[in-house]
């Protein structure tokens, strides 16, 4: 009689958790189809959208209208033959190498100095997020301003100390220094503040245990500090390069890419020729934009094949 009961007690609890389960189940695509909504219109259609400009041949009517031929590879074999190419992907490897190198370098030192929490370490630091809080076109507007050949605090300077003034926007030679001299104290305060998140999370202990068997501060940090920190350096560089590799207002603003496209990269070549002309070449503008995008993605695929490697 009891094994009957149990029988039939479990019976009924069995369909009670099947509605459970079905609101849970009904809770989470709940939660999910907010996110699957943002990243198809803003990541997906517009991936979507550029790899199609890049595949045909469009012209302002047929951009409105539709209608336009595929072009196939067309737009990638023009992109590649023209005499801009070699000078704007120079200009770009040049541009995110030199600006991420500075802009760690700086940001590691500035961590470290904070993490020894003095007074006033915490104000200062947050006055150095002052240039990643700004609107770039702020930042940008006012290194320009800076820079001026004419009037520029910069030349003044120099001027005091008796150094002959730079044409800094305007001479070939000095366009792409001051366009990564603005991009490098931009991105210093975004690599301040994920560096010294990574630094708190370093037991002190390890530090105490160095410091009793004799370490220098040298020594403890390159045996301590940046192989503990190697997993937070590698995410710091690869956000900061996907963000540098598509930098295009500070240097718009700035030079416009001249002068005769001496700081020209790939994100204003190809909004030039999307829309800097009074005929656009949608396609091959895209066929830029998505040069971009494989540069970007070689750099996280290879990330993450070295994330999986250091795992094993």
């Amino acid at each position: 009689m009891t094994d009957v009961m149990t029988r039939a007690g479990v019976a009924t609890a069995v369909p009670e958790r099947a509605p459970r389960r079905r609101s849970g189940q009904w809770a989470a695509w709940g939660f999910l189809t907010p996110v699957v909504i943002y990243l198809v219109a803003f990541y997906a259609w517009p991936l979507y959208r550029n790899l199609d400009l890049s595949l045909h041949r469009y012209t302002v009517r047929s951009f409105v209208q539709g209608g336009a031929p595929f072009s196939g590879l067309d737009n990638y074999r023009t992109v590649v033959d023209d005499p801009a190419f070699w000078p704007a992907l120079t200009h770009t490897v040049v541009f995110t190498g030199v600006s991420l190198a500075f802009q760690f370098a700086i940001g590691m030192a500035l961590a470290v100095f904070f993490a020894q929490n003095f007074r006033l370490s915490a104000t200062l630091r947050a006055l150095f997020l002052v240039p990643w809080l700004l609107p770039l076109i702020v930042s940008s507007s006012t290194w320009s301003w800076m820079l001026n050949s004419d009037s520029g605090v910069v030349n003044s300077l120099l001027r005091a100390v008796g150094v002959d003034p730079v044409n800094w926007l305007t001479s070939p030679s000095w366009a792409l220094t001051s366009v990564i001299i603005a991009n490098i104290w931009i991105g210093i305060p975004f690599n301040l503040v994920v560096l010294y998140s990574g630094l708190q999370a370093i037991p002190a202990e390890l530090y105490e245990a160095a410091a009793l068997d004799g370490a220098s501060g040298r020594q403890r940090f390159w045996r301590i500090t940046f192989p503990l920190l190697r997993p937070v350096s590698a995410i710091t560089l690869l956000l900061g390069l996907v963000y540098t590799l598509k930098v295009f207002d500070i240097i718009w603003i700035m030079t416009r890419g001249g002068p005769t496209d001496a700081s020209t990269t790939f994100a204003t070549w190809s909004y030039r020729l999307s829309f800097g002309n009074l005929l656009p070449r949608f396609g091959p503008g895209a066929a830029v934009g998505n040069l971009l995008i494989v540069m970007a993605l070689i750099f996280g695929l290879l990330y993450i094949q070295i994330q999986r490697r250091s795992r094993l």
